[in-house]
C-alpha cells in the first residue's frame, strides 16, 4: 500500500528544483567504489542531490564526511529517517532516479522504487546478488536501465539527469509498464507457480 500522505521537498530536506538521486539500500551496501561513482555523478550534475537512508548516526556522519572528502557539500547529501512503509513509498514521489549499489544490488528497495514510480539504474554483475535489480527491470520492460560497467552507469545517470525529455519519456514508460508487465502481476505469478508445483 502507498499512503495518500502528500510530502513536500521542504519537509524532507530536499532542495526545490534539484534532480534527486536516491538510494534507500542498507548503508553497508555502499562501498567506496560506489560512493566514488555517485560523487562523480553529483559533480557532473551540479543541481542534483543524493538522498540516502539514515540507517544509523555513525553511518550518516561517515557518509557525510566521505562526500566532503570527494568535494561534495554536505548540503547535497540528505538522509531519510525510518517511517511506516506506506508513507515511505509515498515519499518516493520526491525522488527522480534510484541509483543502485553493486556488487550487492537493491532487492526489496528496487522493487519498492519501481512500484512507487521511480526508475532504477543498475550495474549488473555476475552473481545472484548482483543481478536482482536487472531481473526486476527486465520483468517491468526497462532493460535500458541495466548497465555493465561503472562508466556506463555514470554516463547514463548523467544523461538522464540532464535531458528532461528523455527522462520524462522513461518515467512515462515505467508508469505504463507498472501494471501491464509481469513484475507486479501477482495473479499471473500465482498461476505460474501453481503450474510449476503441479
Amino acid at each position: 500500500e502507498i499512503s495518500n500522505r502528500s510530502f513536500s521537498r521542504q519537509e524532507l530536506g530536499l532542495p526545490e528544483g534539484s534532480f534527486v538521486f536516491c538510494c534507500f539500500n542498507n548503508n553497508f551496501k555502499i562501498t567506496p567504489e560506489v560512493f566514488d561513482s555517485w560523487c562523480r555523478i553529483l559533480k557532473a550534475v551540479p543541481s542534483s542531490t543524493l538522498w540516502l537512508f539514515a540507517e544509523n548516526e555513525m553511518a550518516t556522519v561517515a557518509l557525510t564526511k566521505e562526500a566532503e572528502k570527494r568535494g561534495i557539500s554536505r548540503a547535497r547529501v540528505v538522509f531519510a529517517s525510518r517511517i511506516s512503509n506506506a508513507d515511505h513509498l509515498a515519499r518516493y514521489k520526491m525522488a527522480n532516479l534510484f541509483l543502485d549499489t553493486w556488487p550487492c544490488n537493491a532487492h526489496t528497495t528496487a522493487s519498492d522504487a519501481l512500484w512507487a514510480g521511480v526508475p532504477v539504474l543498475t550495474y549488473q554483475g555476475e552473481g545472484f546478488a548482483a543481478r536482482v535489480a536487472s531481473s526486476l527491470l527486465m520483468a517491468i520492460g526497462l532493460p535500458e536501465l541495466i548497465t555493465s560497467s561503472a562508466l556506463e552507469y555514470e554516463s547514463l545517470a548523467i544523461e538522464l539527469a540532464t535531458n528532461p525529455a528523455d527522462f520524462n519519456q522513461l518515467k512515462e514508460k515505467l508508469e505504463k509498464n507498472r501494471l501491464s508487465t509481469p513484475l507486479f502481476d501477482a495473479s499471473q505469478f500465482t498461476n505460474n507457480i501453481e503450474k510449476a508445483y503441479l
